[in-house]
């Protein structure tokens, strides 16, 4: 890599590798159990202008044979199938899916009926799990003892409304999984200094969470604030009964990184769509 990453923090818990020219994410609380995951950056495929080069999505007008060849060249590297691949369709809410054997390829190699869908939970084998991003929080959960894989899309709606949250109970009720045994993962996203909003967004946020808003929210000269979902995602799952030695936080920004990873903010909305991925 030709420039300089920028990292949040002293933390690391975001992990950057490069396989066959396509350079991705790792983090090491997955990787210690064997969990095969990664996250995309925007180096290593075969898109072109705003969508350099490894754009992973179909929906933003980028040429499908050059997406359907970065999704080949990144489950390469990731070990998995990308005929299996099941691509979440995100808007922003909360609903989750329970994604089973029929659901495999859908929004690769088949038609899909997943519509509205910011949340998927799986406990089958070689199904990758597919969600998008390009300042959103990722988010990542994995149950050791009953083998559950899960990925969430938490943008400031979301975050309001604490799909995290939702994901953990979901897998409490259609799995049998103890809160406890449940790792979870923050991803790259965008910062607390690079995220200004406006105040009634933060005026939601506080008819939601009881804490004191400066622990999550810094007023500015200009009326405005900048939001810190790092920290709302961290403490929604702490909430939901994640033990903080099960939690890895991020220290990659979206927004501050913008020659490595997609950013809308960063590109003022010109630019593709990285990918979390998990499998079992």
């Amino acid at each position: 890599m030709d420039f300089e990453v920028k990292l949040k923090g002293n933390k690391r818990d975001t992990k950057i590798n490069e396989a066959n020219g396509v350079v991705y994410l790792t983090f090491p609380i997955l990787e210690q159990f064997g969990v095969k995951h990664g996250f995309s950056t925007r180096l290593g495929g075969v898109s072109e202008g705003m969508f350099s080069s490894m754009n992973l999505s179909f929906q933003r007008g980028d040429d499908r044979e050059k997406v359907e060849e970065n999704y080949k060249r990144i489950c390469n590297v990731l070990n998995m199938n990308h005929k299996n691949v099941v691509l979440s369709n995100q808007v922003h809410d909360t609903k989750i899916k329970l994604v089973t054997k029929e659901d495999a390829g859908k929004g690769m190699i088949k038609e899909s009926d997943i519509i509205g869908i910011d949340g998927l939970i799986t406990q089958e084998k070689d199904i990758p799990l597919v969600t998008f991003y390009a300042d959103c929080v990722p988010l990542f959960f994995y149950d050791p003892v009953k083998e559950v894989i899960a990925a969430a899309h938490s943008g400031w709606r979301g975050t309001k409304e604490k799909i995290g949250k939702k994901v953990v109970e979901t897998m409490e009720e259609e799995f049998g999984c103890k809160k406890e045994d449940v790792v979870a993962v923050i991803g790259p996203s965008i910062c607390q200094d690079c995220y200004e909003v406006s105040e009634d967004v933060v005026l939601e946020f506080q008819e939601v969470f009881m804490e004191e808003t400066s622990l999550y929210a810094k007023a500015k000269e200009n009326g405005k604030y900048n939001l810190d979902l790092w920290k709302v995602n961290s403490m929604i799952l702490k909430e939901a009964g994640i033990l903080e030695k099960h939690m890895s936080l991020p220290n990659l920004c979206t927004c501050c990184n913008p020659k490595l990873l997609f950013s809308h903010r960063a590109s003022k909305g010109k630019r593709g769509n990285l990918a979390g991925f998990i499998s079992l």
